[in-house]
């Protein structure tokens, strides 16, 4: 098959790290099946065609720039996959909507060129029609190929714990947690059963649990799990206390705060975000 035959995606870049970009170069199965047309860090090109049969966005949208380009380029997409923690929840570009942050960014009248920052960040589907998420920090090459090849066979796994295959001991409940850079980890068993806080029960899965089969804990990246995601964030807050409360001891109030902190707020406030706020929920159907 020709090139010029091939069906056209671009990749457009917000406010992000490129994160997102490496793993889907790190995926090389599209390559004989899509004609990447558009995506800045690695093609020339100074401009999106004028139409392409699927646009990735990645990145949150921060200012005028990001939501202009957003715009542009869904109006010329048959199909918009919001791809990465950035474009669902923000993510790291989200900590410039600290208030001390972005009072000293307008006070500072010597910039130049810039573009205006928005009052927040935005996540894409406060701007345009979203057709399919694809969570992850970033999403794994796998996932990608899913979102691309929109392949029927693939079935991510509902939490990463279906993935991950430590055992989970009954007879072993740790009364404290263990920091994220103490410890020695034991292999083969949950890291919950050795006192780490891992939240992987109530994450999606997808992800082949490439942080917990290792050894470190699951801090959330995927997101919410079908369970939880068109429920109140409180509901995954309560599940993750149960699964602590029955494998451990460790008292309710420090597995709270932990899970508060800034190791986990980074990726757990996402969470709030699928239940909708003023805007409808996210369709479970269209998460992969």
């Amino acid at each position: 098959m020709s090139q010029n035959s091939l069906p056209r995606f671009a990749v457009l870049q917000l406010s992000g790290c490129s994160g997102c970009e490496v793993s889907l170069l790190n995926a090389h199965e599209w390559v004989d099946r899509y004609d990447l047309v558009y995506m800045p860090l690695v093609i020339s090109a100074n401009s999106l065609p004028d139409e392409v049969e699927v646009l990735l966005v990645s990145g949150g949208v921060r200012n005028e720039e990001d939501e202009y380009n957003l715009r542009t380029a869904a109006s010329i997409a048959k199909k918009v996959v919001a791809v990465g923690t950035c474009a669902i929840s923000g993510g790291v570009a989200n900590l410039g909507d600290r208030d001390e942050v972005r009072e000293l960014f307008l006070a500072d009248t010597k910039r130049h060129a810039l573009p205006s920052l928005l009052p927040k960040t935005h996540p894409v589907d406060a701007v345009v029609k979203v057709d399919l998420y694809l969570p992850g920090c970033p999403p794994t090459p796998e996932l990608f190929m899913a979102a691309l090849t929109e392949d029927p066979d693939f079935k991510p796994a509902a939490i990463v714990c279906v993935e991950c295959g430590r055992k989970k001991l009954g007879d072993r409940k740790p009364e404290h947690l263990v920091g994220f850079q103490s410890g020695r980890v034991e292999e083969g068993i949950c890291l919950i059963n050795q006192g780490y806080l891992c939240v992987g029960t109530s994450t999606r899965g997808g992800c082949r649990a490439l942080c917990t089969r290792p050894g470190h804990p699951c801090v959330g990246c995927r997101g919410p799990s079908d369970m939880f995601i068109e429920k109140e964030s409180q509901v995954w807050l309560e599940n993750i206390q149960r699964t602590f409360s029955r494998m451990t001891e460790i008292p309710a109030e420090e597995v709270s705060q932990a899970l508060k902190s800034p190791q986990l707020s980074l990726f757990l406030f996402q969470f709030s975000d699928y239940e909708g706020g003023d805007r409808p929920p996210r369709d479970k159907n269209r998460v992969l």
